[in-house]
């Protein structure tokens, strides 16, 4: 099986290459810079692509003619996305860059995975997210962005799979545990929010089921993030400090009172997971475990 990968450069795109590889397919891994800039070396080809480029979409994988397209790409620079000078930008990569790979796996009868977020939703209530809810309120660019990407993908396919996730985390680049890690060694005291609720993602662990989705036939919409249950970023935090033995003190703190950001964040970011058992997927583990797990592949 050939499998096309885009965003290798991230965090997940780079885990999704190296499972893929490991497990003996035939993984092309792509980014919009000339060589991969990510950590250590993928082993897999890569290829230049930016997927704002129509032509240049259709060209590259029509050439390689994959199997499956997994498209990590994407602007997850959520409160830059907001500046005006932006906006354009971030829907050109998000919406268009999506649905010109969508248009290219129609044509080449491949199957797509399109990687979503819980920024779709509004964020209200307390109840979990279902996968088919289209309930779709998005509070940011951001979120409206992806939103738009799910609608290319679901309206030009049928061989998908959108998987939404939130709280990603991974080796290969910046996320929330090496920033509170940074910031927890510098200060005695952090503020961190505790009304925003959710589940956090490792992205080495996604990247199994994404590997698996590729040799399945149960398409449609999903949620996955790690099990173990729904925490705030302020137990996040709390969490990280106790695995690794900071004695920072993590001050709790609301949205409100926290500030700063300029786009709007969803308060509930649950995700049910129930539809991946039911379709034969395995459960991500415990965030908890995969945050000790992460914690031994870092440095810090």
């Amino acid at each position: 099986m050939k499998v096309f990968v885009t965003g290798v450069g991230g965090q997940l795109g780079h885990d999704v290459v190296n499972e893929l590889t490991s497990r003996g397919y035939d993984a092309v891994g792509s980014d919009i810079t000339e060589k991969y800039t990510g950590i250590n070396d993928i082993n897999a080809e890569y290829i230049q692509l930016d997927i704002t480029d129509k032509n240049a979409v259709d060209d590259i994988l029509t050439t390689v003619k994959p199997d499956a397209v997994v498209h990590c790409a994407a602007w997850t620079a959520v409160d830059a996305a907001e500046d005006e000078e932006n906006k354009a930008k971030v829907y050109a990569i998000n919406a268009d860059g999506t649905r010109n790979l969508a248009e290219v796996c129609k044509k080449l009868d491949c199957k797509m995975i399109y990687i979503s977020t819980d920024y779709v939703f509004d964020g209200q209530g307390t109840e979990p997210w279902q996968p088919d809810c289209k309930d779709y309120s998005p509070l940011c660019v951001y979120g409206d962005s992806k939103l738009k990407g799910e609608l290319a993908v679901s309206k030009t396919l049928d061989k998908y799979f959108i998987v939404r996730i939130a709280w990603a985390f991974g080796n290969n680049g910046n996320n929330f545990i090496k920033t509170m890690l940074k910031v927890g060694k510098k200060y005695d005291t952090v503020r961190v929010v505790n009304d925003q609720i959710g589940t956090p993602t490792y992205t080495f662990d996604l990247a199994k089921l994404l590997a698996d989705m590729c040799e399945s036939e149960h398409y449609g919409y999903y949620h996955a993030t790690n099990e173990g249950g729904y925490i705030s970023w302020y137990d996040f935090t709390k969490e990280i400090y106790k695995q690794v033995g900071y004695q920072t003190n993590v001050v709790p703190v609301t949205t409100e009172e926290y500030g700063i950001s300029k786009a709007k964040r969803p308060h509930n970011s649950r995700l049910d997971k129930s539809k991946l058992a039911e379709n034969g997927f395995a459960l991500l583990p415990t965030w908890q475990n995969a945050l000790e797990r992460y914690l031994k592949e870092i440095e810090f």
